[in-house]
């Protein structure tokens, strides 16, 4: 006993001390293991620092990166800029010494404000004429305006070429385009949509000394024509389909090889129009200016799996300058010399020089774009009559009709009526004269013939007489100017208006009866005459 209870002191005490060593130990790793991942938090406190310190270093960087590529940017920019003006600036000195300005005020060039004003204002109309004013600008983009400075459609920007002075209209159809696959005669079609109006190249044209416009068409057995049936075609500005493919014979369909007489197939008008399935090309250029540009193009017959059409269209070209011999015999030669200012120009005719209105907002096709003064259009048919009775007339407060138009220029007279209507805005002379036919009457006789403008009484010619006995007459006659407007009417007729007697109107017992009447009497011989004509038209009303 004493034995057992010896060892179990001795364990007791052994395990106590176990024990508590284990505790220790664990006390000293939980230390241990809080001062390591203190040091770690600290060690990656550090870290982001530092990566916060690099990151705020990477934007500052990428920021000075940033401002130093737009400073170049904007620098490039303000150096195209700077260049522009200056070429800007030489345009208008060399303008302002070709034509010196009417304008009194001084500006400064070197103000950007006013250099640029006056280059909008200058734009001229062909590149041609930027090359005239300054040989040493270099080829690019530059915006002209052939139908005028001012006038018309807004300014386009085209393609100088200031070695030649071409001008060059670009448009969305310039790379190669494949047709693709369908059978029947265009079939596939494209609309040509370019940088500018059609008034705008159309005046380019008119301008221009010659146009061209290339086309090309790669072709594998895909005909222009087969059988003699159209399956391909161009349309021309004015809507028209057209077959040709080179040159400017539009009454017929070739190409540039039957020009050449260089096609592969020598029966057929065009390499594409052969037979043969082989890869085979036409290039033309087309030359007519009246026609041009191209507005769409069209081709068929490619359905087969051998067959295959690619359309390469090139840019509507200008060159050189219409040429206007000696004096301008037209407003189109004036336009083409570069007058803008509408009015009145005075031009070489056929025996003498003639005067013409010229309306520089439209183009020298358009209706109204030129108007002769005295001619054809403006004061072109004169405007007179002369008119006679051969009878007897009585009626009181009623026009007097006329049977016989000697003259009647300008359908002015209605004989019916006796009323002239003015065709134009003028002044007007008017003249008659007539005989008065008296009965036999003891007392006061009298007749007047009253002249009416628009129903007021603007003249009078009066005869009277007293004792009078048939077969008695008297002349009487007047004469007035009026300045009329279009659609004013003028007439004769008897008045009701009773004579002075003493001052006074006719009493009663000297008033001869309606039976007893004076007449204006006429007879197969015409003593009744009504005339007139226009002096001088209102030009600004017929314009």
């Amino acid at each position: 006993m004493a034995l057992i209870a010896l060892l179990g002191v001795v364990c007791l005490t052994s395990c106590s001390t176990a024990s508590a060593i284990t505790l220790q130990d664990l006390n000293k790793n939980f230390i241990k293991f809080k001062e390591a991942a203190t040091a770690k938090e600290i060690k990656l406190e550090a870290k982001v620092t530092e990566l916060e310190t690099k990151l705020l270093r990477l934007e500052g960087l990428v920021e000075r990166n940033l401002i130093s590529l737009i400073k170049e940017d904007f620098a490039t920019k303000m150096v195209q800029l700077e260049n522009n003006m200056s070429q800007q600036k030489e345009m208008l000195v060399a303008l302002q010494t070709k034509e010196p300005s009417t304008d009194r005020t001084t500006f400064d060039l070197d103000n950007s404000e006013n250099a640029y004003f006056f280059a909008r204002r200058s734009i001229l109309r062909t590149c041609q004429e930027i090359r005239a004013v300054i040989p040493s600008l270099s080829s690019g983009m530059y915006w002209i305006d052939p139908d005028g400075q001012g006038v018309g459609d807004d300014p386009i920007y085209v393609y100088c070429n200031m070695t030649t002075g071409s001008s060059s209209v670009i448009h969305d159809s310039e790379a190669p385009m494949d047709v693709g696959h369908c059978a029947e005669p265009g079939c596939y079609s494209r609309t040509i949509n370019y940088n500018a109006t059609n008034k705008q190249m159309i005046a380019l044209a008119e301008l221009s000394g010659t146009c061209q416009q290339s086309v090309t068409y790669d072709c594998t057995y895909a005909p222009f024509e087969f059988n003699n049936v159209p399956f391909a075609w161009w349309t021309d500005r004015n809507g028209n389909p057209q077959y040709f493919w080179a040159g400017s014979n539009a009454s017929a369909h070739t190409c540039q090889c039957s020009i050449d007489q260089s096609c592969v197939d020598a029966t057929a008008k065009c390499n594409c129009d052969s037979t043969s399935p082989m890869q085979l090309a036409d290039q033309g250029v087309i030359t007519d200016k009246k026609i041009l540009p191209v507005t769409r193009l069209s081709f068929g017959r490619t359905q087969f799996e051998i067959s295959s059409g690619v359309h390469t269209l090139g840019r509507f070209e200008c060159f050189g300058k219409a040429q206007s011999a000696g004096i301008p015999t037209s407003c189109e030669d004036l336009w083409r010399i570069g007058h803008s200012l509408n009015g009145l120009y005075s031009i070489k005719g056929s025996a003498m020089m003639e005067t013409v209105f010229c309306d520089f907002t439209k183009l020298p096709d358009d209706a109204g774009f030129q108007r002769w003064v005295g001619y054809a259009d403006v004061k072109s048919t004169l405007v007179y009559f002369y008119v006679q009775r051969s009878q007897r007339f009585t009626t009181v407060n009623a026009s007097i009709p006329f049977d016989v138009a000697t003259l009647n220029i300008g359908n002015g007279m209605n004989l019916t009526t006796g009323i002239f209507t003015a065709p134009r805005a003028g002044t007007y002379f008017f003249c008659f004269t007539g005989l008065a036919e008296f009965p036999t009457f003891p007392y006061l006789s009298y007749l007047g013939i009253d002249l009416y403008w628009n129903g007021n009484l603007t003249g009078r010619a009066f005869v009277e007489d007293v004792n009078t006995v048939a077969g008695q007459y008297s002349p009487l006659s007047l004469q007035s100017t009026l300045h009329m407007q279009q659609g004013d009417q003028v007439w004769l007729q008897i008045d009701t208006l009773l004579p002075l007697v003493g001052g006074r109107p006719a009493g009663r017992r000297q008033r001869m009866p309606a039976a007893k009447r004076v007449v204006l009497f006429d007879d197969s011989r015409h003593f009744t005459h009504f005339t007139g004509w226009m002096l001088e038209e209102e030009i600004s009303r017929s314009l």
